[in-house]
């Protein structure tokens, strides 16, 4: 949230920038003295862990660009060439390679935290449009660094990706050529996707910026979801308080990114994109990273016609509806009540899309036969069912809890209530 800035320059160096070019002025507002509510939990540190994660891809991104080759023929070589004879070129491509999961999990995490408690709704529906816009070019910028690597798997998801745009009507065909630089996936296409795949994480992290801007005027959400009624009670500076906190939970992500890199770095990689490409030989099937299966699974769940629109112009509609939706989630959603700390009819709901999301990552990289394809239809229904049908009903029809009057209020009953169970029963 605004408030009055609390920051003295102690040195003449710092009096005389701060006349010019307050950005200790304004680090020291939002990262210091930032007043933040009292009862964050450890969801609430994916935001930092999130901010690790981008400026680790992008230093080993930039290193990992100075030895790549895009070139068709030399692609795959010069990834090898990375692995083996760049001086510890391996950590630096595992580091990368899996920090792109990572990211994405963390990624997973903030948002369904956002979603449990209600930090879309106003007065912070910017922060979320931003981002929602992040997942946006996080999607691209992974599918285009997955192609990077020109295995078989890079080969043909590139083909199987990009020929469905060629679905859309009038525009299609030139967006899908547009995206090669020719007549098939190839050696312009590669160029394409590495000059996409280098630039976007700076567009990213211009975006983040914008993000945390956006959230620092109307100030965090917080479990209870009730507004900071007395900056004194109700808040605690962010530093020490949450830097201490973050820095913990940071390190407890990079000890599971560690486990990842050093004892099973391909764990999370598929076994064909250790096959060069070749355009003659088609994979038994062709999956994206686990990060974009969901979105697969909705991609492949439509196998009819609807109405005029042809299968295959529907599943590429259902999979980009199912981001845009979040777009406009802060206005389908009529509770006035944010956390759904003190909805719990809500909450069943919320557990239910949580599964159905898992559902959909499982079945994106199964068959599209049999009941695989029937359960991700349903799994695919009920996702768009929660935001456009059940989020609306539960505001008009559901009855919430009764909230705290202030955030310092829940937290001295969350402590009560801590007390009272550590209590011993009553001896007999």
């Amino acid at each position: 949230m605004s408030h009055p800035s609390t920051y003295k320059p102690g040195t003449g160096i710092e009096k005389w920038l701060d006349k010019r070019l307050p950005i200790i002025r304004m680090g020291y507002d939002s990262f210091v003295d930032f007043p933040t509510p009292k009862n964050l939990n450890y969801w609430w540190t994916f935001g930092g862990i999130l901010a690790v994660c981008l400026v680790i891809q992008i230093i080993t991104g930039i290193i990992l660009a100075m030895h790549y080759t895009p070139h068709t023929s030399m692609a795959f070589d010069s990834v090898e060439h990375i692995m083996r004879d760049v001086n510890y070129g391996w950590l630096i491509r595992y580091v990368h390679s899996n920090g792109a999961s990572m990211f994405f999990l963390a990624v997973y995490i903030h948002m369904f935290r956002g979603l449990y408690y209600g930090s879309y709704k106003e007065p912070r529906e910017m922060p979320w449009i931003l981002g929602v816009v992040i997942f946006l070019l996080m999607m691209a910028t992974a599918f285009f660094g997955y192609v990077l690597v020109w295995g078989q798997m890079s080969f043909w998801g590139a083909t199987v990706i990009t020929n469905l745009f060629g679905a859309i009507p009038l525009i299609g065909d030139d967006i899908r050529t547009l995206l090669w630089g020719g007549f098939s996936v190839d050696n312009p296409t590669l160029n394409r996707f590495f000059s996409l795949h280098y630039l976007l994480p700076f567009a990213i992290f211009g975006v983040v910026g914008l993000h945390i801007w956006a959230f620092h005027i109307p100030g965090n959400n917080n479990p209870s979801g009730v507004e900071i009624k007395d900056v004194k009670k109700d808040t605690v500076p962010f530093h020490p308080y949450y830097t201490v906190k973050d820095g913990f939970a940071i390190v407890v992500f990079l000890i599971l990114f560690a486990a990842f890199v050093f004892f099973n770095p391909n764990a999370l990689g598929h076994a064909d994109n250790y096959i060069e490409a070749n355009p003659l030989v088609t994979p038994p099937s062709i999956v994206p990273e686990w990060y974009l299966l969901p979105f697969y699974a909705m991609l492949r769940a439509i196998t009819f016609d609807i109405f005029f629109i042809p299968a295959k112009l529907g599943g590429v509609i259902t999979m980009f509806s199912s981001i845009l939706v979040l777009f406009v989630l802060p206005w389908l959603d009529t509770s006035k009540v944010r956390s759904m700390r003190y909805r719990p009819i809500a909450r069943m709901w919320f557990i239910l899309f949580v599964i159905a999301c898992i559902a959909l990552g499982y079945l994106g990289g199964k068959p599209a036969e049999g009941n695989y394809v029937l359960f991700a239809q349903i799994a695919t229904a009920y996702y768009f069912a929660f935001f456009l049908i059940i989020l609306p009903l539960l505001g008009l029809l559901e009855t919430p809890k009764p909230l705290p009057k202030s955030i310092a209020e829940s937290v001295l009953k969350n402590k009560a209530d801590a007390s009272a169970g550590a209590q011993p029963a009553p001896a007999e």
